[in-house]
């Protein structure tokens, strides 16, 4: 049957083949070209499209097909014919108006950069809002579930193992013991030194607080790293970690639609490894700087040697990779400010000189 069309087309007169819309049938027709398109049959004017009301329907390489405005829904026009196809163009004005070849193109353009810049955006300033409206209004039982899966990003990511020689471990519980109980925080707070050469430590949700080995190996006393582990105990407590995730992951999320992800598959691993990579606002660091630094006192220790602690990893490392002062920036300001605010030490060392070195390598003995 097909074979049968073909030859009846090659064999019409210069015309077209038309169908009407309303069924089937195709008719091979005679076109001309006056004040508007004639398609005539045996003799006689069947349909009368103005130039104005044509347009161009897609169509294999050869073909014109065309469409009327005025014209049933389903009603087409085609041509082989290329003079005469050349002809009939010639006088259609608006015939791709309707195809993204010419303003189809312009439209589209227009729709996609007022689609990126709404994006760019609500990334800028609704995202923040959202996170600080929604944080308050997050379960606990969620916010633990939501760090355990951060957790287990976040060591894939930096193939960080637990640490667990067992000397190391006891004095660590220790350290982070009398800071938990000095800040007054419960003893759900779960902490950890994780066997990585990045020089940071970070809090994630549901209360989690970790030590990559890199900055333990740069400090010199149990007051530098004490400093840090208070800062971001600061963080659990005016939940910035949580705060953070859902910035993080509703702006990857939108950026990841914005570029084609449209399940949003990258955003929380994306937003856990930001919680480690990428700095709290002013606002969050210099409360979690007035926490630890309070913190400290009540224990009689200064608070200085955590800036000196970031100073030195800074100083060694040009503040660029993913050490603790890229995601903690620290500015001269901020170490005046815990310099001026530290008296006379009234406590006792945190740990002992053994208990110290046994910390010191706590990933000596393996990892789990």
């Amino acid at each position: 049957m097909e074979t049968d069309r073909s030859k009846a087309a090659s064999a019409a007169p210069p015309g077209g083949v038309y169908f009407d819309g309303t069924s089937n049938r195709r008719r091979v027709v005679a076109l001309t070209l006056s004040d508007a398109l004639e398609i005539g049959e045996d003799g006689k004017t069947i349909a009368r499209w103005a130039y104005a009301d044509i347009r161009r329907a897609d169509s294999p390489t050869g073909v014109l097909r065309l469409s009327c405005l005025t014209a049933p829904a389903l009603a087409r026009l085609e041509i082989r014919d290329a003079r005469l196809a050349a002809d009939l163009v010639a006088h259609c004005a608006h015939l791709d108006d309707n195809l993204p070849g010419r303003r189809g193109v312009a439209a589209i353009v227009g729709w996609s950069i007022a689609a990126a810049a709404s994006i760019v955006l609500v990334v800028l300033f609704g995202v923040p809002l959202a996170a600080d409206r929604l944080t308050p209004l997050v379960p606990d039982a969620f916010e633990r579930r939501l760090g355990d899966v951060a957790e287990a990003q976040v060591k894939v990511v930096f193939d960080g193992k637990p640490c667990t020689n067992a000397a190391g471990q006891a004095a660590f519980e220790k350290l982070v013991g009398k800071l938990r109980e000095t800040a007054g925080l419960d003893n759900s707070v779960q902490s950890g030194v994780l066997g990585s050469s990045v020089s940071n430590a970070f809090a994630l949700p549901g209360g989690k607080v970790y030590l990559f080995e890199g900055l333990l190996a740069k400090a010199e006393n149990p007051d530098e790293i004490a400093g840090v582990l208070a800062h971001e105990l600061g963080h659990l407590r005016h939940r910035d970690s949580m705060r953070e995730m859902i910035h993080n992951g509703g702006t990857s999320f939108l950026i990841g639609l914005l570029f084609g992800d449209v399940t949003g598959s990258g955003a929380l691993i994306f937003a856990s490894r930001t919680l480690v990579t990428s700095s709290y606002s002013r606002d969050a660091e210099t409360n979690a700087d007035t926490f630890a630094i309070e913190t400290m006192h009540r224990l009689g220790r200064p608070a200085k040697p955590m800036g000196e602690l970031m100073l030195r990893v800074t100083g060694k490392e040009g503040g660029t990779g993913l050490s603790l002062v890229s995601s903690h920036p620290l500015t001269e300001d901020r170490l005046a400010r815990m310099s001026k605010a530290d008296g006379a030490v009234t406590g006792a060392p945190l740990l002992t000189p053994a208990e110290w070195q046994a910390l010191k390598g706590i990933c000596g003995a393996g990892k789990v």
